[in-house]
């Protein structure tokens, strides 16, 4: 039997860790790191950097090649078909590492509840009991960082992607939306009047960049730092809270 503990780790800060998650990380037989090719070597070394900072036990920590996803033109059958592969993987990494079983330890960027697909794959796992222990979402270190509140108050807000929002617009029923997973800026096809923006990527890590302001003056000048920053890192990872104005925060 194999006991998976999916570990959600912030937006890379050690600091976003919780106490719970330390004694998760100690308490493995095993912890598994992906790398994502030489252009994201930065997310392996700050998970490598985690385990050196936080690990007191001799915890085996072994690394392995995720497999790119197909860009085909089905979106959802591409996403599942990468699942399987993952999951063929973490197979495997099982068998060579824990053959007799016993606990495995997997980081999750942010929380595996939110936009993470830790939780699916893991389902395809036989024998295995799988256990989630909470992070610091992307979400809560925006709204942290820029110092606002999340939802106005006795509204909703609404958590979407970047493909949702520029396939079929703003989201009916709700004036606050999150946009998370946007390579392509997204809110570049929405009309800007009376819409605000709050924009954060690399959150709580030392390179970390904020922009807000009306979406019309604000949303071109995202756009620019986003191709600069992608560029000077080889990846990047953001997200942004819209707001129709009138009743929340004003810039």
């Amino acid at each position: 039997m194999i006991t998976l503990n999916l570990i959600g780790i912030g937006t890379g800060n050690p600091d976003h860790l919780t106490f719970a998650a330390v004694k998760a990380m100690n308490a493995a037989d095993l912890i598994l790191l992906p790398r994502k090719g030489g252009e994201k070597s930065d997310l392996i070394d700050l998970r490598r950097a985690i385990c050196a900072q936080l690990l007191t036990n001799p915890v085996q920590i072994a690394e392995f090649d995720m497999p790119q996803r197909a860009g085909q033109h089905d979106y959802v059958g591409a996403v599942l078909d990468w699942h399987d592969a993952i999951a063929t993987l973490w197979t495997e990494q099982i068998a060579r590492h824990l053959p007799n079983g016993g606990t495995l330890a997997l980081l999750v960027w942010g929380d595996p509840s939110l936009y993470d697909s830790s939780l699916r794959i893991a389902g395809r796992l036989p024998d295995t009991q799988v256990q989630v222990i909470p992070g610091i979402t992307s979400v809560q270190a925006l709204t942290a960082a820029h110092g606002i509140c999340l939802n106005d108050l006795a509204e909703p807000v609404l958590i979407t992607t970047g493909r949702r929002l520029r396939e079929q617009g703003w989201p009916d029923g709700a004036d606050s939306i999150v946009v998370m997973l946007d390579g392509d800026c997204a809110f570049q096809t929405l009309p800007t009047d009376g819409i605000d923006i709050w924009w954060g990527a690399y959150l709580a890590m030392p390179q970390e960049a904020l922009m807000h302001g009306p979406l019309a003056t604000a949303g071109p000048e995202i756009i620019q730092s986003r191709a600069t920053l992608r560029k000077e890192h080889g990846w990047i990872m953001d997200i942004y809270l819209l707001r129709r104005r009138g009743r929340g925060e004003q810039p």
